[in-house]
């Protein structure tokens, strides 16, 4: 597993890297020995960048990732983690966050948007406990659409002076839409950006973010390469799921085209979707989401192998083709 720098600093993330939304029980649940094993699997395979946020599970990725970890050397793995919600006890709890927030773990807690100074601080903290850990390596500010601003204000500077201080490694943002990132990597001091779901195999749409990051010596991050499940299979099925909800007829012909493409020239489509971000120099890693240690391993092979100039040149021509 190849290594890559983040921007102008020391920090370094494997070229695949392990994304904890499903260890907290992204959907559905699984048990702390399946999550475990997830994680040592990945492990085992030479992955050492790990991702995870207090959003996941109401901080049980946090927990899983850091229990997981705890018995390895800690100069040996990156880890990150997010802010911008903070942990509160819920006031009225109904018994299952999958509703509010997608994960089914008790909802004892709730999720404050706040992306003030004290308000990254606290979280950090929190994040620290969860983790069992003594500092993180990368702090994103966690999805500030409707909080740009203050983003930019506030969070951005607590984290900047922290990484200053020696106290965090690298600062980001990490957002699903192209157009915020864009005016962050223009107004603020960031060293990586992770993007999710918008530099993939057929949603390629952050193309000017990567342009700009080049520019400006911005590590990218990229996240959600299989699209949340469209590209996740050999042949997508009709209820693929895209961004969190269907598919619409039209990129399942897209991915299918995609998908008859890898078949032709001997490979799979998820293959050529965790390899695609990583043509780019600018992304430093691809981050995916793991439910199990088969998911593990199937994507550290295709990682670490990468597809012939034809085949890139076939998928390139079938990826221009009908609307996204």
């Amino acid at each position: 597993m190849t290594a890559r720098r983040l921007g102008r600093t020391s920090v370094r993330v494997s070229s695949l890297g392990f994304g904890g939304a499903p260890i907290g029980n992204l959907y559905a649940p699984i048990d702390d020995d399946r999550a475990r094993a997830t994680v040592e699997a990945a492990w085992d395979v030479g992955v050492r960048y790990y991702d995870t946020a207090p959003h996941y599970g109401l901080g049980l990725s946090e927990r899983r990732l850091g229990a997981a970890l705890a018995h390895r050397p800690r100069a040996d793995f990156t880890v990150s983690t997010k802010v911008g919600r903070l942990l509160e006890p819920h006031p009225a709890p109904t018994g299952s966050d999958l509703a509010a927030g997608g994960f089914a773990v008790p909802d004892t807690l709730i999720r404050r948007p706040d992306y003030s100074r004290d308000g990254v601080l606290r979280s950090l903290q929190g994040s620290l406990t969860r983790l069992g850990l003594d500092r993180v390596d990368i702090v994103y500010v966690h999805d500030p659409d409707d909080h740009l601003d203050a983003a930019l204000d506030q969070a951005l500077p607590a984290l900047t002076d922290l990484r200053d201080q020696g106290v965090i490694g690298a600062v980001g943002v990490g957002m699903n839409t192209v157009a915020p990132l864009l005016r962050v990597v223009a107004e603020a001091d960031v060293d990586t950006v992770m993007v999710a779901g918008r530099w993939t195999l057929i949603d390629r749409t952050a193309r000017p973010l990567l342009e700009e990051c080049a520019k400006r010596g911005v590590s990218v991050v990229a996240a959600a390469p299989f699209n949340s499940g469209l590209l996740s299979r050999p042949r997508p099925p009709d209820d693929a799921s895209f961004d969190y909800g269907p598919a619409s007829d039209a990129l399942l012909r897209r991915a299918r085209r995609l998908a008859d493409v890898c078949a032709r020239h001997g490979t799979v489509l998820p293959h050529a979707a965790v390899r695609f971000p990583l043509r780019d120099p600018t992304v430093a890693g691809v981050v995916a989401g793991f439910r199990s240690a088969h998911e593990v391993m199937s994507a550290a092979r295709w990682a670490g192998s990468d597809l012939t100039d034809a085949t890139w040149s076939d998928l390139d021509a079938a990826a221009e083709v009908g609307p996204r």
